[in-house]
């Protein structure tokens, strides 16, 4: 005889978390990173199936315009537009926060997806490391930069999107450029660990401000996308090589951010990711990331340090007194 405790379990365990699951969306502004391809375009597909206004985000025009007919061809009367944004520079991401500001009231969805890896060193025009910049930094300033559009908006959610990758990575303060010593491996996976330590710091801050946004992490697994090419050669090509047994197909990669942005159950602070094989692939959950993204010291020294980088200061009502 089962008992009720270990019927509800194995329900929820049973119970898969798929785009079905997502709440209607009409009349919410959405906003996606890297929606052009990959994972970014399946969340902006699925939203914008569900009624949602889906800003997409992206450093490359005709790629963007080529995504919206996409979405447009699978859901017809999908309401879609086109954000130019570049990640690694400042100026751009300046650009794009005011052109939001210009012509929306409200963003619901903030979903800081693009991301970059596996590159040689390399130096932006603002003087940083671009996979930190990429990664970490723009989206920092993007995210403060919009964060009036949605504290006002209730159940406004901002959503850093990380890695497997964090778990490997070790976060060193004085040398965030990789001046010292540079590894393209670390160097992603200290902008993963960097996401998380980011939407952490972001939702206490919140909280403690008594605002109704609030930040979540969440990340796609091993996402059969075109940020392969930037894997070891054994891992990447046509038929993604050794690493095809242990990902997933783009859309089911997708479904940890959505579920982060929009399942009415999701709390702040709270880190989504596959299931199986080590968070590589299967349907989201809530998860525990590494032990180092909690660190709370850690955490405030990387906002601090990102507030120098990026000279965005976040402006967040005072805290709220205790009763």
């Amino acid at each position: 005889m089962t008992d009720k405790k270990t019927t509800a379990t194995i329900r929820s365990r049973d119970h898969r978390w798929t785009a079905d699951d997502i709440p209607d969306q009409h009349g919410r502004v959405a906003v996606i990173t890297g929606a052009n391809s990959g994972v970014g375009f399946e969340t902006a597909k699925a939203l914008a199936r569900h009624g949602a206004s889906v800003v997409l985000a992206c450093r490359d025009r005709q790629k963007a315009q080529d995504a919206e007919q996409r979405i447009d061809q699978a859901v017809p009367g999908a309401e879609t537009t086109i954000l130019d944004i570049d990640l690694a520079s400042l100026e751009s991401v300046s650009r794009a926060a005011e052109q939001l500001h210009r012509t929306r009231t409200r963003v619901d969805l903030l979903i800081n997806n693009a991301g970059l890896g596996w590159l040689p060193h390399t130096r932006t025009k603002d003087g940083f490391e671009l996979t930190l910049a990429t990664n970490h930094l723009g989206h920092f300033a993007l995210t403060g930069q919009l964060l009036d559009l949605m504290l006002d908006t209730p159940g406004s959610r901002v959503v850093a999107v990380t890695s497997p990758a964090h778990r490997q990575a070790k976060l060193n303060l004085n040398d965030l450029q990789g001046e010292q010593r540079y590894n393209k491996q670390a160097a992603y996976s200290q902008s993963k660990l960097a996401n998380l330590l980011f939407a952490y710091e972001l939702q206490r801050r919140l909280h403690a401000a008594g605002a109704q946004t609030v930040a979540l992490a969440a990340h796609p697994g091993g996402a059969r996308t075109n940020f392969n090419r930037s894997l070891p050669r054994p891992f990447r090509g046509p038929n993604y090589g050794l690493f095809y047994p242990l990902s997933h197909p783009a859309d089911i990669g997708a479904l940890a951010l959505l579920r982060a942005a929009v399942d009415p159950n999701a709390h702040g602070g709270e880190y989504y990711a596959p299931v199986r094989l080590r968070e590589f692939k299967g349907y989201p959950e809530a998860r525990r990331s590494s032990p180092a993204s909690y660190d709370a010291n850690l955490q405030r020294r990387l906002w601090e340090a990102s507030e120098r980088l990026t000279g965005v200061t976040y402006r967040l009502p005072p805290p709220t007194p205790p009763e």
